[in-house]
């Protein structure tokens, strides 16, 4: 299979609140231009993912588009990935909380509440949630209360792995 390698993915990133987030602060929104979505390709997987997340949340950040995309890729970074996780050449079955320790273990100030299972099309997504000002690792209790709660689930190989 030929194509960018994921294993991990950058969803998005939002101003949050203790209860909820804004989105859609500015209707129309500012369009995004194409250069900065082609820029996002390596973290994030669509083209129309970035465009939505910029609609949704970027608009409401306070940032200039290409400030809001540079700040999705220093929170990125600011995540380290387990090295198990990196390159998985083959479909993995794991426990979604061995997941979970893992990127607890990896990044020191991680906790269970800052760390978000979500299940889609049987894959295993995992979300930090960073506070957007200093972009530390931030408790979510709300949305970790809707964390998956499976036994086990099958991690997909990285695409081109």
């Amino acid at each position: 299979m030929r194509g960018r390698p994921f294993s991990f993915v950058v969803h998005g990133l939002w101003p949050q609140y203790e209860r909820g987030f804004p989105d859609y602060c500015q209707r129309p929104a500012p369009r995004l231009d194409r250069n900065i979505m082609t820029s996002m390709l390596d973290l994030m997987p669509a083209p129309g993912l970035i465009f939505s997340e910029w609609d949704k949340h970027g608009t409401c950040s306070g940032l200039s588009p290409r400030a809001y995309f540079e700040t999705i890729r220093k929170a990125r970074a600011a995540v380290k990935i387990p090295a198990d996780f990196l390159e998985l050449s083959a479909p993995k079955m794991i426990a979604p909380t061995e997941v979970e320790d893992a990127f607890i273990k990896a990044n020191p100030g991680l906790s269970n509440s800052a760390v978000i299972r979500d299940l889609r099309s049987a894959a295993l997504e995992r979300s930090a949630d960073l506070h957007e000002q200093d972009l530390q690792f931030r408790s979510c209790e709300e949305i970790d209360r809707r964390a998956c709660r499976r036994d086990s689930v099958v991690m997909p190989p990285v695409r081109g792995g």
